[in-house]
């Protein structure tokens, strides 16, 4: 199994750019100066929870089944994998966010699918 290259320096945290590639077939070199991937930024713990988000297809509801984490700790690690990937981080659609996931809770509880309590708990955490 091959070596993941990392993506940052171990020393000064900056990010590391490539700078010889090489073909095991024909053995071909190229020597210059380019740069990673996006993905190539992330950490170990980014990449696993961007695996996860991607198996689920973004569904939300089924990260947070999976990883057994809250709604606002999906959406905090989602922002910090697209802050490491270079992506500004808008605040309004995360109040949005919040908004859409308050009035989700609001109307399991009309429908009966959470008890008032469990509601409260789970409009707490998304403060």
């Amino acid at each position: 199994m091959a070596r993941q290259a990392p993506g940052r320096c171990p020393i000064c945290g900056e990010k590391l750019y490539i700078t010889r590639l090489s073909c095991k077939n024909c053995h071909t070199k190229i020597e210059g100066d380019f740069e990673p991937c996006r993905f190539c930024a992330l950490n170990t713990e980014q990449k696993a929870f961007l695996e996860v988000f991607i198996k689920s297809r973004g569904n939300i509801k089924e990260v947070e089944r999976e990883l057994g984490i809250s709604y606002p700790t999906v959406r905090s690690r989602l922002d910090n994998v697209l802050e490491a990937m270079g992506y500004r981080v808008d605040d309004t659609s995360v109040r949005d966010d919040v908004s859409a996931r308050r009035k989700e809770i609001l109307d399991a509880l009309a429908r009966g699918e959470v008890s008032s309590d469990e509601a409260v708990k789970l409009i707490r955490a998304l403060s």
